[in-house]
């Protein structure tokens, strides 16, 4: 069994209920009132926490108008990463009101810091876990500074090679880090199910040894349901209120119906992945009834024999088990048989 970590009192890792996660990003659009609707509605979708972004446009990136500093091959072909981000980025004085919203509402909140500024922001908020974005997988010095918290990692792997993550994991744990969740991630925005490649679920909790779940930003709810049934311990979702309300991310984020529907399927999916078991379940006892068994299908007169015209395996079950019809052949009956009668061993001889 792979490795459990602990958030707020939830265990997550095999054999616990999938840990879900509304990750709110830009979609608030600056507005404080609708971050608050976004983690109500959230709450009633079915999440267990949601995640905020704690950033400024100066913490991530400058302001230059040179090309290396223009966005391509996006949704925000275009734009300067420092108009983007100044645009997208979770006023840091909204952050602890948020989190009193969300525990209120018996839910975590938590967050994705880019520098280390951040981390002592919200180190003082008393977040109980931190998420480490997939573009700052390779950001060796955050990665550290966030594992000498102590408290528990979620690091999405997107783009990262294997070297790359077994280099942020060891950072991770020579930092004392020693809770630890990867997540599979594609960072396509949004991104196509035919690209996800789920199978990576198993083989990464094997391969680190660590719970291992699914940041997925393609608008299909089944791509969670399977990463489930592989293994998948925690589903993180960007959500919005509306995805007719622009904003930077909206266009990749599940609206409250979806997301609920996403919780739904992901349960039921646990519920009926059970475990290894063969044989006739609690429900299927009524059913044993209508297997097949053997039936004496004409009327039989005592010391007649018995053949394929008058002994037939059909259903219900209640006669003898349809292995013995060869014993049974050219055998005698043992007293008049009605058409209709269940073979049983008390009528041949």
């Amino acid at each position: 069994m792979t490795p459990v970590i602990e958030i707020a009192g939830h265990r997550i890792g095999s054999g616990y209920p999938a840990y879900v996660i509304a990750e709110m990003s830009a979609n608030h659009n600056q507005d404080f009132s609708q971050a608050v609707r976004i983690i109500r509605a959230a709450k009633e979708a079915g999440a267990d926490a949601v995640k905020l972004q704690t950033y400024t446009a100066d913490t991530l990136t400058i302001d230059s108008d040179q090309p290396y500093f223009r966005v391509s091959g996006t949704l925000w072909d275009g734009r300067t990463l420092y108009d983007l981000y100044g645009e997208a980025f979770t006023p840091w004085e909204w952050q602890s009101k948020l989190k009193q919203v969300a525990n209120d509402l018996g839910m975590d909140l938590f967050s994705t810091p880019f520098d280390d500024t951040a981390v002592d922001f919200l180190e003082a908020m008393g977040v109980p876990a931190y998420k480490i974005a997939s573009f700052e997988n390779v950001d060796i010095g955050l990665i550290r500074r966030v594992a000498r918290t102590g408290k528990p990692v979620i690091m999405s792997t997107g783009m990262a090679t294997l070297a790359e993550i077994d280099e942020a994991v060891t950072a991770i744990r020579e930092a004392g880090g020693s809770q630890l969740a990867l997540l599979k991630c594609t960072s396509a925005y949004p991104a196509l199910p035919q690209d996800m490649n789920l199978r990576t679920i198993p083989h990464l909790s094997e391969a680190f040894g660590v719970p291992v779940g699914l940041s997925d930003h393609t608008l299909d709810v089944a791509v969670p349901v399977a990463a489930v049934t592989l293994g998948a311990s925690i589903i993180e979702k960007h959500f919005t209120l509306s995805r007719a309300e622009p904003g930077p991310d909206s266009a990749f984020s599940l609206e409250p119906h979806e997301f609920r529907q996403m919780v739904d399927a992901v349960r039921v999916a646990e519920q009926a992945m059970g475990r290894v078991y063969y044989g006739v379940s609690e429900q299927e006892a009524s059913s044993r009834v209508f297997r097949r068994s053997l039936f004496v299908v004409r009327d039989m007169q005592a010391g007649e024999a018995f053949t394929l015209e008058n002994v037939r395996s059909i259903r219900p079950g209640y006669g003898l088990h349809t292995r013995h019809l060869d014993e049974v052949l050219g055998r005698r009956a043992a007293s008049d048989i009605m058409r209709g009668t269940p073979l049983r061993w008390e009528l041949v001889r």
